[in-house]
């Protein structure tokens, strides 16, 4: 289909104005992106979508045409914008990825007005599952302005099942150089501080899974069977909890599936945002 997004600009609480982009027919559907990225990388998804839904992305604070984030960081002006993108679209379907999972869930726990809840690779932590002992050193790096360093301790650490993660750390940060030079590099580089912050908060949130039973909106626990193996075990805890939930767990798929947007993936989103809507009680 031609790809005809529109532009719009809707007033956030704090007076800051959040830019939504759109595009296609049809239900919407709110975007909430994961760390260390800008809405770029969800573009195909949306495209893939967009012949039976309205997908509607936007930039979280202190991204590219986001706002300023407030500081210190503490998700409570993700949950706001989040807020305000629902009531001015009008859409009940979020989808969440990664620590844009752990900002909808928030939402879902809130009962903001989110009817149906996609999250993929949610980074939600649930019974120590989410590994954090690399935090520290990444933080003490991302202070000494070490970029290449803090982005290989973070890319390490994240992403267990690379075998990336287990060279030595200075031909890691050797790797994370050339890497660096790319444009997904340079804006992973440039919002790694941020993707710190937001880990910290993820990690002072981790406990029992029964934290999110008093979700109500249907939700759909997605991971990739290629991705990290903390993933299965943690959607498996939070649809335990999680009255009207279930899981689905992507072949061959790694945490960037959103981003490739394969077939797969895209006819299980499009099969539950299209179902009918259970009543639920807020």
């Amino acid at each position: 289909m031609e790809q005809n997004w529109t532009t719009r600009r809707v007033p956030a609480p704090d007076g800051a104005e959040i830019v939504l982009h759109s595009l296609g027919d049809g239900p919407g559907i709110v975007v909430v992106h994961g760390g260390g990225v800008t809405i770029d990388v969800y573009r195909r998804m949306a495209i893939r979508l967009a012949d039976r839904f309205t997908v509607h992305l936007y930039n979280r604070r202190g991204r590219a045409d986001a706002a300023a984030r407030a500081e210190p960081y503490d998700g409570e002006q993700d949950l706001d914008d989040l807020a305000a993108v629902l009531a001015h679209t009008g859409a009940g379907n979020v989808i969440g990825h990664s620590a844009g999972g752990f900002i909808a869930l928030r939402a879902a726990a809130r009962h903001l007005p989110i009817t149906r809840l996609a999250l993929y690779d949610p980074a939600v932590a649930v019974n120590g599952l989410t590994p954090s002992a690399w935090l520290p050193a990444a933080q003490e790096a991302a202070r000494a302005g070490d970029i290449a360093r803090t982005l290989a301790l973070t890319s390490a650490g994240i992403n267990t099942h690379s075998p990336a993660s287990r060279l030595p750390i200075a031909l890691q940060v050797a790797m994370v150089k050339l890497f660096l030079r790319t444009p997904i590099g340079r804006s992973m580089g440039e919002l790694v501080t941020t993707t710190l912050d937001e880990t910290a908060l993820i990690h002072r949130h981790d406990g029992p899974p029964s934290q999110w039973a008093g979700i109500s909106a249907s939700v759909l626990l997605a991971c990739g069977a290629a991705g990290p193996p903390y993933y299965p075990p943690t959607i498996e805890a939070l649809a335990g909890v999680i009255p009207h939930s279930r899981t689905l767990i992507v072949p061959r798929a790694g945490h960037d599936a959103l981003n490739r947007a394969p077939q797969v993936l895209v006819d299980a989103l499009a099969d539950f945002f299209g179902e009918a809507v259970v009543p639920t009680d807020h």
